[in-house]
């Protein structure tokens, strides 16, 4: 199951202002948590203390905590990787390895007697996860989340995203990603706030959107938010994605007939297995109101991509097929155009594949 996620920096908040956010997330379906120590400089009583608080509170309301860590950390807090004990006592469910060790350290660590997760960092195009897997590793204790990149312009492009993201797949290893609020002087670990996505693409997109990409991708497992603190407009709009399948945000032609209405909004949809480059064809509702007359209405010269239509009656057996156009057709002046996929999520349809399921919403 799809897991949503949030992230909390207690050396840049109060507890009071964690505690709402997780609060409030909580009641959103969040149940996932990144917290980071790559940032904290405080001793190591304290640090414990700190993170002990948040961490017993963010359980209480069911979530998970991964600490971000790397060897630096450790050094500096004299943990040693054969004892993850300082973890466990703050009540942290794993840690990540933002920068790791040879393969073998790392293998060890899932055999930790605390059951401690251990996350690898899945941003680099190396053999890294290969040679851990090599040293025969838990495999139950081993999971992989990207990096976030707070510097406009240096988060991972699409390609090396699939391709690092599939090193960890092939293995069977659960994976994570980052997506980012656009509030203004919404931050992270570092003193950059342009933003913190995994991909660079994301990067101007709104929190929503982004999330329906990583889902249209279907590659990672869990989405968290990066930065502090979404508004909550944004948690409820992640909230309201479906974590499933791809959902489509369309705007409806004024005047839509009631049967046509409930086809677009109601029916789930599935792209025909014998695709075409024009068009996407969900067909089940021209079987399901077979011999509903479907009038014509709305038949422009022109269907341009991101347009949602249904075929009149005038189509013979097409009548009450759904497609969503892919690049500019003639209209056969029997095709009526009943919406339009929304802009910002028009480069979502190319991820519609054979037999994908989907639905639209308003």
């Amino acid at each position: 199951m799809r897991k949503l996620g949030i992230s909390i920096y207690p050396d840049k908040s109060s507890v009071e202002d964690m505690k709402n956010y997780i609060e409030k997330a909580s009641q959103y379906g969040f149940n996932r948590i990144f917290s980071c120590l790559l940032s904290v400089d405080k001793p190591k009583e304290i640090i414990k203390e700190e993170f002990l608080e948040i961490n017993e509170f963010a359980k209480s309301k069911g979530f998970e905590v991964i600490v971000d860590v790397s060897p630096r950390v450790f050094d500096k807090l004299g943990i040693s990787y054969k004892d993850l004990s300082f973890f466990h006592d703050i009540k942290a469910d794993g840690i990540r390895l933002d920068a790791g060790y040879s393969g073998n350290e790392e293998s060890l660590m899932t055999f930790n007697p605390y059951d401690l997760k251990i996350e690898i960092n899945m941003s680099n195009d190396t053999h890294y996860i290969d040679t851990i897997m090599d040293y025969k590793p838990n495999r139950f204790n081993l999971i992989g989340c990207h990096n976030f990149y707070p510097h406009r312009y240096s988060g991972l492009n699409l390609e090396t995203f699939e391709k690092t993201t599939h090193n960890f797949r092939k293995h069977g290893l659960r994976t994570a990603a980052f997506i980012s609020s656009q509030v203004d002087g919404a931050f992270g670990p570092w003193p950059a706030t342009e933003g913190l996505v995994t991909m660079e693409m994301h990067r101007e997109l709104p929190i929503d959107v982004q999330l329906k990409h990583m889902i249209a991708l279907d590659l990672v497992d869990d989405v968290i938010i990066s930065n502090c603190y979404p508004s909550d407009e944004e948690l409820a709009a992640v909230a309201d994605v479906n974590l499933d399948m791809l959902n489509l945000k369309v705007e409806l032609v004024d005047g839509i007939p009631d049967i046509e209405k409930s086809i677009v909004l109601d029916e789930l949809h599935f792209n025909r297995g014998d695709t075409n480059d024009n068009m996407i064809r969900s067909t089940q509702s021209r079987v399901k109101y077979k011999g509903h007359n479907f009038e014509v209405f709305n038949t422009p010269d022109m269907l341009m991509p991101g347009d949602v239509v249904i075929e009149s009656s005038l189509y013979g057996h097409y009548a009450g097929e759904l497609q969503i156009v892919k690049q500019p057709m003639k209209n056969s002046g029997k095709t009526n155009v009943v919406g339009k996929v929304v802009d910002e999520e028009q480069f979502l349809i190319q991820y519609i594949k054979p037999w994908s399921k989907f639905r639209l919403s308003l």
